[in-house]
């Protein structure tokens, strides 16, 4: 795949750090490793004693989040002011992660450059169980926990306009998987939890490390209840089949984008249009949407957002849209929002 001149730089800059260190701490001086396999030749390998050395040092404050698979700790580059993100997965649970799944998401992201998906920086896998991945520093966090622990944040409910451009940027990146290479690259694992927010509000995916690729747009998997939190977030027809196509991640991207606009979480939102067979986005706006977004949402661009994640619902995966359009039809939106605000604007100051 090409590479932009800023990702080269960054890649030299890469293979040049031989560690890290916690900024109040000062140096640590290591040596560096040099490539043995095709992962060190993508990305930079760090030693067991490099991590080591900074997760020793990490004050408890640092620790910024922790999920089912390992916690997240923030560090810095040695030399450096930059802050990364150092994820130590746990491993040899039901809920661990695998060597072949890290390196699965290695292998993934070392090689796919897009601004909406997550910049690898290094990782670590060693003998004694060790699995470690380096990215770089979300300073907003996950939407997940912009959506639904606000207390924990004490910020804000996220605008409307703000909500409706992360979910661009989430459809570019998709877009981006789908068909952006020679091979598609479907997401398995997509959820609120690994849409990551940088200091710019950009969205990056993460979670690769049960992504697929298929030459065709089809990958067979393994399901599991782990996957998509009690299924949540899962293609009906993945359900049945175990048969993963690029539709599969058009479904669970309509989750999200109801997630979002509803600031309900999946399982929820799950629950209710099981028990609903004639359930409707459309008539059931005022039940479902997030009380701070009442009266803010454009009429032109409610309907526009709820008619494509509908379709994006569909039971049936050959009648949903591809991420393509699914992102014209979202920028439509942010487009009819803005005009509408415009409009408002215009009336208040004539």
């Amino acid at each position: 795949m090409p590479q932009t001149c800023s990702t080269i730089a960054k890649m030299r800059l890469i293979s040049r750090l031989p560690c890290f260190s916690t900024s109040e701490q000062g140096e640590t001086h290591c040596s560096r490793q040099y490539p043995s396999n095709i992962l060190e030749e993508l990305c930079h390998q760090f030693s067991l004693a490099e991590i080591r050395s900074v997760l020793m040092n990490i004050k408890e404050s640092w620790m910024i989040g922790e999920d089912s698979l390992g916690v997240v700790y923030k560090g810095y580059l040695n030399r450096s002011a930059t802050a990364v993100a150092i994820k130590r997965f746990r491993k040899g649970s039901v809920s661990g992660l695998s060597e072949a799944q890290l390196k699965n998401e290695v292998l993934f992201l070392c090689q796919l450059h897009h601004p909406n998906i997550m910049p690898l920086i290094g990782f670590s896998i060693e003998r004694d169980h060790e699995l470690i991945l380096v990215h770089d520093y979300m300073s907003n966090g996950s939407l997940y926990d912009l959506l639904f622990n606000r207390t924990n944040h004490k910020v804000d409910p996220l605008p409307w306009k703000r909500r409706l451009q992360i979910c661009i940027g989430v459809a570019r990146g998709l877009h981006y998987l789908h068909s952006g290479g020679k091979h598609s690259i479907i997401h398995n694992y997509f959820k609120t939890h690994y849409i990551f927010l940088n200091q710019n509000w950009e969205p990056k995916i993460s979670g690769l490390f049960l992504s697929k690729r298929g030459p065709i747009d089809v990958a067979r998997s393994s399901l599991t209840v782990r996957n998509h939190d009690n299924f949540a977030y899962c293609d009906p027809e993945y359900m049945a089949s175990g048969i993963l196509t690029a539709k599969s991640n058009v479904f669970s991207f309509a989750v999200v984008l109801l997630e979002v606009v509803t600031a309900k979480q999946a399982r929820d939102l799950y629950l209710e249009r099981m028990n609903d067979p004639n359930y409707s986005l459309e008539l059931n706006a005022e039940k479902i949407i997030d009380p701070f977004l009442k009266s803010k949402i454009a009429p032109g661009c409610w309907k526009t957002f709820i008619s494509i994640t509908e379709r994006c619902l569909h039971k049936h995966g050959t009648e949903r849209p591809d991420m393509g359009e699914v992102e014209v039809e979202l920028e439509h939106a942010l487009q009819l929002q803005e005009e509408a605000e415009t409009k408002i604007n215009c009336n208040s100051w004539c």
